[in-house]
Formats: C-alpha cells, sequence, structure tokens
C-alpha cells in the first residue's frame, strides 16, 4: 500500500506522539497506529481536525500525489 498520508512525520516535527494524538481526538492508540503506517487513512474531517490538533495546514498531512509515483 502507498504511504498517503505524513501523520507520523509531523507528528515528529511537531515531538508530539500518536498517544498524545489519539488522547486528543478520542480515538484509541490502535486507530492512530493504522494512521500512522498508512494501514488505514482517516476520513477528511478527522485529517482536519489532526491538523488544527498539530497546528499545521491539512496540505501538509498529505503525500504529494508526484511522490506517489
Amino acid at each position: 500500500m502507498a504511504n498517503l498520508n505524513r501523520i507520523k512525520v509531523v507528528l515528529v516535527e511537531n515531538k508530539k506522539t500518536g498517544k498524545w494524538l489519539a488522547e486528543q481526538l478520542g480515538k484509541s492508540n490502535c486507530t492512530v497506529s493504522k494512521w500512522c503506517s498508512n494501514t488505514v487513512q482517516p476520513d477528511l474531517m478527522t485529517l482536519n481536525e489532526i491538523a488544527n490538533k498539530l497546528g499545521v495546514n491539512v496540505t501538509s498531512l498529505l503525500v504529494s500525489n508526484q511522490n506517489l509515483k
């Protein structure tokens, strides 16, 4: 499966953990772990909420389609 999101990278850049994000969103650590490993993708509303919690633009959480080729 292709890496579609950069959630794990942005968490590291912001010195945050998956556990922190799970607590902020009221989600399980397992769910966030799946997002970070690109096993499962969050829906658009959740992606926007992640961006807000991290104080970043939602586009910074997405892999450019140029990088998918």
